[in-house]
Order: structure tokens, then C-alpha cells, then sequence
């Protein structure tokens, strides 16, 4: 290929993987083991989304999760780096608090929030979960807090 016309390919979006499970269902033949793959997928400008992904690989589950995250984006209002207003939202099992962060702060969030609020862009936030434990409750929980921005 010519060098000038040659471009460098750069993925739009990020995605990161928040949890992969081995699981099984039984059937009469036996144990059918597939496993399972939460990915977070974000464009780091304000779009996230979130997929769940089943299949017999590993590599196939991630693939299938990143593909319908990418098909639920949901745009959410930065304004000078942070989210525009507290939020407190009960998803199923687990209570989000979401607050916005001074400006300098950073990201003060666990892991599956973070996961979220990191592609989505944000960059001063303080967040704590309450009640749940499970990751993908409380990514699913973090999504719909964001959604309920306007």
C-alpha cells in the first residue's frame, strides 16, 4: 500500500469485560457446559452500553456480549466532566448513588460502576452500591441510573 494513503484503523469504542462464568445445565445426557460473558462496551464521549453473551467458548461469549452492548448504547449528558445530578436509583437487589464529583476528584467507584462510568467518559464521580454484591446486578443497576438522565 502507498504510505500516504495508508490510515491507521482506531476502534471507535473500548470495550471491557466485567465478569466471565463457567455454566452448566443438566440434561440427559449429561452436563451441557457453555459459559457466559459481561462486557462493558463505551466510545469514552458520553455513549455506553451493556451486553450479556452466552456460548460454548469463552472467546464466542465475549464476542456475542460486545455485539449487543454495542446495539444498547445510551447517550448520557457530561457536562464539564461529570454527571449533571445526584442520583438514587433501587435495581432489583442493589441501591445506586451516583453524585457528582468536584472537579479533579476522579473516579471514586467499585468495580462494576467504574467499569461503566470510565467508557462512558465521566470523569469526576462518586458512587456506592448498597445491598448487592453481584457484578452484573450492579452494572445493570449503574445503566439504569445513567438512563434516567436528562
Amino acid at each position: 500500500m502507498d504510505p500516504q494513503v495508508e490510515e491507521k484503523i482506531i476502534p471507535e469504542f473500548t470495550d471491557k469485560v466485567v465478569q466471565v462464568k463457567r455454566v452448566s445445565k443438566k440434561t440427559k445426557g449429561g452436563n451441557q457446559v457453555s459459559f457466559t460473558a459481561l462486557v462493558v462496551t463505551g466510545d469514552k464521549k458520553g455513549r455506553v452500553g451493556v451486553g450479556h453473551g452466552r456460548a460454548k467458548s469463552v472467546a464466542d461469549a465475549i464476542q456475542k456480549a460486545i455485539n449487543r452492548g454495542r446495539k444498547s448504547l445510551i447517550e448520557i449528558p457530561i457536562v464539564n466532566g461529570t454527571i449533571t445530578d445526584e442520583i438514587t436509583l433501587k435495581f432489583k437487589g442493589a441501591l445506586v448513588l451516583l453524585r457528582p464529583g468536584k472537579p479533579g476528584s476522579g473516579l471514586i467507584a467499585g468495580g462494576p460502576v467504574r467499569a461503566i462510568v470510565e467508557l462512558a467518559g465521566i470523569k469526576d464521580i462518586t458512587s456506592k452500591i448498597i445491598g448487592s454484591k453481584n457484578k452484573s446486578i450492579n452494572v445493570w443497576a449503574t445503566l439504569a441510573a445513567l438512563k434516567t438522565l436528562k
